[in-house]
C-alpha cells in the first residue's frame, strides 16, 4: 500500500508490466467494435507513468470530495507541469503536502479545498511551494 500524502516516484515499476483484459463492461449501449479490442493494456502506458516527473500520492482525508477525489485515493502528479487557475494541484503548506484546487480571485492565487459540508480556510498561494498539478485518479471502488 502506499503510504499517506507522500510522493512516489513510478520509474522504478517493472518495464513491461501488463494486465489481461477479462472483457468489456457497458456502461450504455454495447459496441459492435468490443470483438476488435486489444486484450491486454499497460496501466504504465495508460496513465503515462513512465515518465521522471510523474508520482503518485495515497489521499488522505475528504477536502477534496465535491472534486471527485476521496479519501484513500491514489493519484497521478506532474512535477513537470505548469499549474493554472483551476488545476488541483499538490502543494507544500505548513512542511506538509495537501491537496486543493488553485483559484485566482481579484488577481490573488489561492488554494481551495473543495467539500460543500466542511468549512475550510482559502490559503493564499504567494510564498506556498506548489508541489505538482494532479493529472489523474485512481479509486478503489470495493470501499
Amino acid at each position: 500500500m502506499l503510504p499517506l500524502m507522500q510522493p512516489v516516484p513510478v520509474a522504478e515499476v517493472p518495464r513491461g508490466t501488463v494486465l489481461r483484459i477479462v472483457g468489456a463492461a457497458g456502461a450504455g449501449f454495447p459496441s459492435p467494435a468490443q470483438d476488435w479490442e486489444d486484450d491486454a493494456i499497460s496501466l504504465i502506458e495508460l496513465l503515462r507513468l513512465d515518465r521522471a516527473a510523474s508520482f503518485v500520492f495515497r489521499i488522505s482525508g475528504s477536502s477534496m470530495i465535491d472534486a471527485g477525489i476521496y479519501d484513500n485515493d491514489v493519484v497521478v502528479v506532474d512535477r513537470d507541469t505548469r499549474p493554472a487557475d483551476g488545476h488541483i494541484v499538490i502543494a507544500i503548506v505548513d512542511g506538509g503536502f495537501v491537496c486543493r484546487q488553485l483559484c485566482r480571485r481579484r488577481g490573488a492565487a489561492f488554494l481551495e479545498a473543495r467539500n460543500a459540508q466542511q468549512a475550510y480556510e482559502a490559503t493564499p498561494a504567494e510564498g506556498v511551494e506548489i508541489w505538482g498539478v494532479v493529472r489523474t485518479g485512481v479509486r478503489d471502488y470495493r470501499r
